[in-house]
């Protein structure tokens, strides 16, 4: 998963005004105590920083990843 990637899963899955404001604001125990926006400026592999962001939110793994069903799911590592 490559940042762009990562920035459009978050508008389309939590909405862009929204999605934004968690990934500036949420602080993510998965992440070291630090906001998706930070992880990833600190060099935090996009994909990691997805899978935390959802965990903290409670969404379903069917939904993590858009609306398009050819989208593949990149692996947690």
């Amino acid at each position: 998963m490559r940042n762009r990637e990562f920035w459009l899963l978050v508008d389309e899955v939590f909405g862009r005004v929204h999605g934004r404001a968690l990934a500036q604001d949420l602080v993510l125990t998965e992440l070291g105590n630090r906001t998706a926006v930070r992880a990833l400026d600190d060099g935090t592999e996009p994909r990691t920083v997805w899978h935390a962001l959802c965990e903290a939110m409670d969404v379903p793994e069917p939904l993590r990843w858009g609306h398009d069903p050819d989208r593949q799911a990149p692996p947690r590592r």
